[in-house]
């Protein structure tokens, strides 16, 4: 009969597991082109790539247009946007956590799911609605599938019902999902409240990743 093992045993069981995580993670690192790419071009993060595959296809971020980068830490999409929008234009950056400095960026630390915060971040803005909102966000990962999809889709729900407050006519939403796309429920309130509604997986996205962007454009308006 085995014996059960001890909790000093799942304790350096979990530690072994955890350090073979992270040397699997630093050897994908290590073995990814886009990392060494984003260093090189100076982005904060291997994710600009996707946001720059995006807009070759989309072509969303337009000269002089608002931008929101909700989840924008640590700013890698915010870079990108920028250089889009160019000078005339405006991003604003928001995290729950601190973001440092990037040229041109305005950023808060704010959750922008709070009662108050579409009222804040307007003001931030003078009043002005966004042309784009952008949402890299991902809950963190339990390894189980059902309940990653049920966390990133609460967090899909939540960018819409603020980009419907926050975004103007014509405007569009990119925001990441999982493998399957939106729900059937929101697919379908998307799809009554913006003129096109698609899914899309980067190159830039890694193969075994079960990542995906929906992006939707022309907004109806409110």
């Amino acid at each position: 009969m085995q014996k059960p093992r001890n909790n000093k045993t799942l304790l350096l069981k979990n530690k072994s597991d955890r350090t073979e995580s992270s040397k699997k993670w630093l050897l994908r690192q290590l073995n990814d082109p886009f990392v060494q790419k984003a260093k090189d071009l100076g982005y904060r993060s291997r994710a600009a790539f996707k946001l720059l595959e995006i807009e070759t296809k989309f072509k969303l971020l337009k000269p002089g247009a608002i931008v929101i980068d909700l989840g924008a830490a640590p700013g890698g999409w915010s870079q990108v946007a920028v250089e889009k929008v160019k000078a005339h234009g405006k991003v604003l950056a928001i995290d729950l956590q601190a973001i440092d400095p990037i040229p041109q960026v305005d950023i808060m630390q704010l959750d922008f799911m709070t009662e108050d915060a579409p009222q804040i971040i307007s003001d931030r803005l003078g009043g002005s609605l966004a042309d784009v909102i952008l949402s890299d966000m991902a809950a963190p990962s339990c390894g189980m599938s059902d309940v990653d999809h049920i966390r990133i889709m609460a967090l899909l729900e939540a960018v819409c019902e603020f980009s419907f407050m926050a975004l103007k006519p014509g405007g569009s939403i990119v925001a990441k999902v999982l493998r399957g796309g939106a729900e059937a429920q929101l697919l379908a309130q998307l799809k009554k409240a913006f003129r096109k509604v698609s899914h899309f997986k980067p190159n830039s996205s890694r193969k075994e990743s079960a990542e995906m962007y929906l992006v939707a454009v022309g907004f109806r308006g409110k």
